[in-house]
Order: structure tokens, then sequence, then C-alpha cells
């Protein structure tokens, strides 16, 4: 019951995530809304769910995986609920952010909760393995679903997660309730980690619309520094940091964040980007536009088991390494389209980068359970999950303001997928960097 609950919840968070970038231009419509509008849209559920997964994972830990779970599916619910209601675009980016924070508690505990329901590593392979599948299908579908209901009505793509969430408690409520660890709440590295996260995201939105000379922007930016240097801080003078040091500085732990930041910009920044230009340039409609996707989302799906054979023959930074090649290649691929291309050549291009992303994730996420003790499983999976988060958030920023002028969007798109090839491409050698080293502590 535990792994059935596990599995739809987090495919259910991984869908949202992705299900809004093939409905933006109805929702922009909708809401007479321009690109910065729509940026926040995604970038409100994204930056949340970075923000508040550092916390996420201590809270997991602390007041059990199983309950922390169910707290966090339960807040994901109430907010698709909010979010297909919403009466203006405020409204919704509101209820988005609120979305992010509950997902945020979902994402750690649902691996911390099939660490302890697995404690034989081989069974927890396994487990891994499926969790990665749900949440790769569910990244990957989106955009499929998002362009089969914005066929009725774009309020549709939020309504549908309250049933599915609602059957997910339903089974989570035949677990045992999980172990606790009773340490107090880090407010100041949460402030500060929100702060930090919220006004570089906002920078980079404004910089696109407003550009990097205005004093709002330039103050953002001022903020996010003094919040980083004030997180940091509380990280190493604090009597019970949601993030220690030690962790931190672990050679396994730093590597494999900067490589799912690498991994989510690749990822979520083509979703975004091939989602905008089917319709905007090809003139597709939201439903063909999701079915554009449906290649990369069927192939995804066997990416998982494949990333764990991999790492079971080869060791786990094979596939990692493997995944993030063919998620550069296919991003280069890209570029050479030209803008009169045919659909067709743009779709079996983006198969590369979701399946290369599906089996590196998939690999990085078993590699960095096993080089941390079990009750760091929370915290060491919420970082991670925050840098992947964060690169998503930061792909959305940037490449939206580079395709903001309809005139040039396609010399924008081109940019934007050289600049997540190079990032990709830089996480590659980090991998390789990648060693064996002692348990974080």
């Amino acid at each position: 019951m535990a792994l059935a609950a596990v599995l739809l919840g987090f495919f259910t968070i991984m869908v949202d995530a992705m299900i809004v970038n093939v409905a933006l231009p109805s929702i922009g419509r909708g809401f007479d809304s321009g690109m910065t509008g729509l940026q926040w849209v995604v970038d409100g559920y994204t930056l949340a769910f970075a923000a508040f997964l550092l916390s996420a994972g201590a809270i997991s830990d602390r007041i059990g995986a199983r309950q922390a779970f169910a707290v966090g599916l339960g807040l994901f619910v109430l907010a698709s609920a909010v979010c297909g209601a919403a009466p203006n675009l405020g409204v919704l980016v509101a209820a988005r952010l609120v979305q992010g924070a509950g997902a945020a508690m979902v994402v750690p505990a649902s691996l911390a909760l099939l660490r302890e329901t697995f404690p034989d590593p081989a069974e927890r392979a396994k487990a891994i393995a499926l969790w990665g599948v749900s949440g790769s299908v569910g990244a990957a579908a989106g955009p499929v679903a998002g362009g089969l209901l914005t066929v009725i009505d774009w309020r549709m793509i939020f309504f549908v997660n309250l049933p599915v969430g609602a059957v997910a408690l339903l089974l989570l409520r035949r677990a045992p309730s999980s172990p606790r660890q009773e340490v107090p709440f880090d407010w100041t590295g949460q402030v500060a980690a929100v702060a930090a996260m919220g006004a570089l995201t906002y920078a980079v939105i404004e910089a696109g619309a407003e550009g990097f000379g205005t004093t709002r922007v330039l103050v953002a930016f001022a903020v996010a520094v003094v919040a980083a240097v004030a997180y940091l801080v509380a990280q190493a003078r604090g009597r019970h940091p949601m993030t220690p040091l030690p962790l931190l500085r672990s050679r396994t732990m730093s590597l494999s964040a900067a490589v799912g930041f690498a991994l989510n910009v690749g990822f979520y920044g083509m979703i975004f980007l091939l989602g905008l230009y089917l319709q905007q340039v090809h003139g597709l409609s939201a439903l063909a536009t999701g079915v554009g996707f449906l290649p990369m989302t069927v192939l995804t799906s066997f990416m998982g088991p494949v990333a764990a054979r991999l790492a079971t023959r080869f060791g786990a930074r094979i596939p990692v390494i493997i995944g993030q090649c063919l998620m550069a290649a296919g991003l280069l691929a890209m570029v050479t389209v030209p803008a009169g291309g045919p659909v067709w050549l743009s779709v079996v291009l983006m198969v590369p980068v979701g399946a290369g992303g599906a089996m590196a994730v998939t690999a990085l996420v078993s590699l960095l359970l096993e080089s941390v003790p079990a009750e760091r499983a929370g915290v060491a999976s919420g970082v991670l999950n925050a840098a992947r988060q964060l690169g998503g958030a930061l792909a959305v920023a940037v490449f939206g303001a580079l395709v903001a002028d309809r005139a040039r969007f396609v010399s924008g798109l081109h940019t934007s997928l050289l600049i997540a090839a190079a990032v990709v491409a830089v996480s590659v050698v980090a991998t390789v960097l990648l060693r064996p080293a002692r348990r974080a502590s």
C-alpha cells in the first residue's frame, strides 16, 4: 500500500509540474496575460517546489515520512481546486505557489518512505526504479494530458488532480506510521532559502521584461545574494540546520545537486519552449501539441528499468553519464532545425532529451541514497530535488525572456537550446568527477 500510494502521488505531482506548459497559450488568452505572467504560472509552482524542498526533507525526517507525505499531498489537492476555480491570474499564481509547497513535502517523503519500507538494498533499488518510472512518465505525460484536457477547458488540468490525489491518500491510510525525529525547525534557513530563490527568479524574469539595469531588478539580485549568504551562515552556525554542512560538503551530494540542476534545465526548458513553439510558430492546437509529446512519453517510461539494469551491472555513474549525453545530443540537434522545419523532426528530437533525462535521474537518485545514512535520506533527497526544481525555474525564467519577442522567437529558441545543451555538457564533466566517497554524515 505504501508503494502504491507513493507511485500514484508522485505521478500526480510530476504530471502537474509539466501539464501547464501546453495550456499556457489558452491561459494567456483567458486572462489576457503576456509572457511574464505565463512565466510565473510555471515558475510559481517550480519555485515553491524548490524553496520548500530543503525544509520538506527535514520535516519528513522529523514528523515521519508517511505523515509528511499525507500532509503534502492533501495541501496539493486543495490548492489544485483553487487553481481550477481561479478568477484571475494573481489567484492562479498564488495557488500555484501553494501547490508547489505541497508537492515539495511529497517528493522527499516519498523517497524516505520507500527507504524505510524496503530495507533490503535489492528490493529498494527496484522500488526506486518504479518511483523513477512514475515520475518520468508523469513529467513526460503532462503535456499530453494538458493538450487533451485543454480541449475541454484549461481549468480541467487542475481539477483532474482531485480524484487522483484522493485515491492516493486512501491507499496511504493502509501503510504504517513512520518513525519521527524530534528536532526543532530551522526557520532562519527556510526563510533565507525562500528569499534567495524567489528573489533570483524574480530578478531573472523581470530582467527579461524590463532590462538588467532597472532598479527593482538590481535590488532583487542584491536580495538574492544577501539571502543566500544568510542561508549559508544559518546552516553553519545554527543548532539544528535543515541542511547540515557536512552533508553539503559531501562530494557526492554537491555534484549530484549540480547534475540534477543541469538535467532540469534541459528537460523543463525543452518542454516549456517546445510547447510554445509548436503552437505559436507552427499553429498547432493544444491537443495536437500534446500528442506531439507522445513518442517521448512512451519511450521515457522504459528508462527507469534500463537505468536500474545498467547501474546493477556497471555502477550508477554509467547510466547518469549516458543519459546526460543523450540529452545534450538531442538539444544540440534541435538547434539545427530551421524555422520552417517539419513538426515531426522536432517531435523525434524530443525523444533523446526526455529518455536521457529519465535514465540519468533514476540512476542519480540511487547513487545519492546509497551514499547517505538512513536518517539523512529525507534531507539529501530534498537537497537534490531542490536543485532540480531550481534548475527548471531558472530555465523557464531565462528562456522565456529570450523568446518573449514573437518576431525573434526562433532565434531565441535556438539560443535557449544551446544554453541548455552547454549546461548539460558541463554536468557530464561533473559526473565523470563523481567518484565513490565516504558516506556523508
